[in-house]
Parts: C-alpha cells; structure tokens; sequence
C-alpha cells in the first residue's frame, strides 16, 4: 500500500466506530429475501454502504467493503449530469401484481422484468412480461433478467417466446461466457442485445465478457466492483454501451451507484437504480426515490431516527461487525500482496 493509499485507507476501528445496521422490509419478496439488511457507515466524505448479500463469503464481500470506503473516503468524480434516467424493476411476481410493482415507480419509462425465477415456468415470464407491456404501452420500454440461470437452450426458446414483446435488451441470459457468445452468435438476427451483469460484477477478469463479443451492453454495479473509480475504469476498458444498476442498496449506497452513472461520459440506457421503492423503509429521509423517471445525483445522508427504528438486533449488529473485521482484514492482506 502506498503511502498516499494508506493514509486515506480506514482502520477497523474507523469504519466500527459509527458502523449502524437496519433490517428494512421489502413490499415485494425479491431475490429470495423480505428483508434486506445494510451496514450504514459515516466517512469522511460522508455517508456510505456496505450490503453485501448475506450469502457472499468474506473474499466476494470485501470488494463491497473496498467500495464503500472508496464512496465514504473520497470525494466524487466529475459528475456530467445532474439527473440519472432509472427504470422501474419488477421481481418474479404474478402477472396480476405487475400493475401495483409499477405504480411505485413514479414517471419511469423503463422497466427491468425478473424472469426464470426458481420454481417459474416460461410460461409466467411471458405472461408477466404482456402484463407489463400492458401497462407501458407500446411506447415503454422492456428488459428482462434471467440472473444467469438459462442453459443455453432455454436461453434462446425463451428469446423467441419474449421477442414479441420488443424487448430492449435481455441481462445475462446464461451464466457462462461462452454460452453468452453462442447464444449471441444465435439470436443476432433477432435485434435483442444481450447484457452482461454477473459476467462482469463476478468475473475474475471483468472485462472478458466484452473480449469475447459475448455481450452488447454490459451492467455496472458500484460497490461489488470495488467502488466508483473502478466501476469507471472497467466500463473505460471494456468499450461497450453500460447500464448502471444497484445492488438492493438503501438510498446511501443508490447514491453511490448515481454518482457512477453521472460521472459516465455516454450514458445510453436508463439505469437500475430505482430500487428504493422496492423497500416499505430506508436509511434516509426522504427515501431516494424515482421521481419524473429519475434521481438527482448528490450524497444522501443517513438519517438518525430511520437508524434508530429499522436497527438490526444486537445479534445482527455483532455478526455485522464481524464481517467487517474479517472483510477489513481480506483488504490489508490484498494490498500488502499488491505492494510486496
């Protein structure tokens, strides 16, 4: 670790000392869970995030970790924008709720549509897709996500099911590269794009997904990238088309994925980062909320009572911290590698 790195590098006691964690509600279950859990952390830049899914292990989840600290310690890039375009995000729900999941999107032109959920037949992904469709018009605009959980079969049955749809773009449709190469190469003449999400945010070369030509637009998340500055640097390398998406953050660490998004000099695509109205409660108020389609960009500060009604138990806060010191310690390890 350099001598400038170190000095801006927080101790463990820094990060513990004013560390707070909530359990907020969900209004729809997504992504298994009904409540998402998030460590608040005040930095001397502000207010930061680290929420990492409580199934990652401590290697994964110290890149969330080094993202926070790059949000908290630093100051912001420059910013090109001063609003951020997002899109409404519809979990795996039957077609019947699609309607209320969209009405909590206020203005958003866009929707992002969970499928091949878990226990779901295709059937329920077309059927929730035409209800969306329904409710957009024609004139809205339609992704889907599928999570990588396709073969590669499933993957391009599934495209022409959808294709009627006119969809924008399809998210990680496979879970390997060259299944997304393949599947490319095979439903090209079909106009979809294909987006690569966990092929970039998981990757232990980010940019291989774009080396290959598996991928036509890639999605950048800000904390498991490692924070801002190397979110930037892997849509630099990577010259593709990037959405930026959230990670089911609070609104402090959807701040930190809007101000990735603003300090991307082309930005094609609404970005997911609405994701605030997915949860009944937040870390702030107000909540960073869809407005018009879309969120201002700034720093969004914690706010002491949501802290203090949403706190995690003790037995939640401890386990928090515990991880923290572990993740902490996977960081120091890394850089004194890096600078051995």
């Amino acid at each position: 670790m350099s001598t400038d790195a170190a000095a801006s590098f927080p101790s463990l006691a820094d990060l513990l000392d004013s560390m707070r964690v909530v359990a907020l509600p969900l209004a729809t279950r997504f992504r298994g869970i009904d409540i998402r859990e998030a460590a608040l952390i005040h930095g001397p830049a502000g207010w930061t995030e680290f929420s990492p899914f409580l199934e990652y292990d401590d290697a994964e989840a110290s890149v969330w970790l080094a993202g926070a600290i790059d949000f908290g310690w630093s100051a912001l890039p420059a910013q090109h924008r001063d609003v951020v375009p997002v899109n409404a995000t519809v979990p795996a729900v039957d077609a019947a709720s699609v309607a209320a999941v969209l009405a909590r999107f206020d203005g958003c032109r866009t929707a992002k549509v969970k499928v091949a959920e878990a226990g779901q037949r295709l059937a329920d992904d077309v059927a929730r897709v035409r209800a969306v469709r329904a409710v957009m018009g024609p004139e809205g605009r339609i992704r889907v996500d599928a999570n990588g959980a396709w073969n590669l079969d499933e993957a391009e049955h599934a495209f022409h099911a959808l294709t009627e749809f006119d969809l924008e773009y399809v998210e990680q449709p496979c879970a390997t590269i060259d299944d997304l190469a393949e599947l490319r190469r095979r439903v090209k003449y079909l106009g979809i794009p294909i987006a690569a999400d966990e092929s970039v945010r998981k990757a232990a070369d980010p940019i291989a997904v774009a080396r290959a030509g598996a991928a036509d637009i890639i999605v950048v998340k800000a904390q498991p990238l490692g924070g801002v500055r190397r979110a930037l640097e892997i849509v630099a390398e990577a010259g593709l088309p990037a959405v930026v998406s959230s990670a089911l953050e609070t609104s402090v660490g959807l701040a930190m994925g809007v101000a990735l998004a603003a300090a991307l000099p082309q930005l094609d695509y609404d970005c997911g980062l609405g994701t605030a109205a997915l949860l009944t409660a937040d870390s702030a108020s107000p909540a960073l909320l869809p407005r018009d389609g879309a969120l201002p960009v700034g720093r969004v500060a914690a706010d002491a009572a949501q802290l203090d009604r949403y706190a995690a138990s003790e037995d939640r806060l401890e386990w928090w911290r515990a991880r923290i010191a572990r993740c902490h310690s996977e960081l120091v390890r890394a850089s004194d590698r890096a600078n051995a």
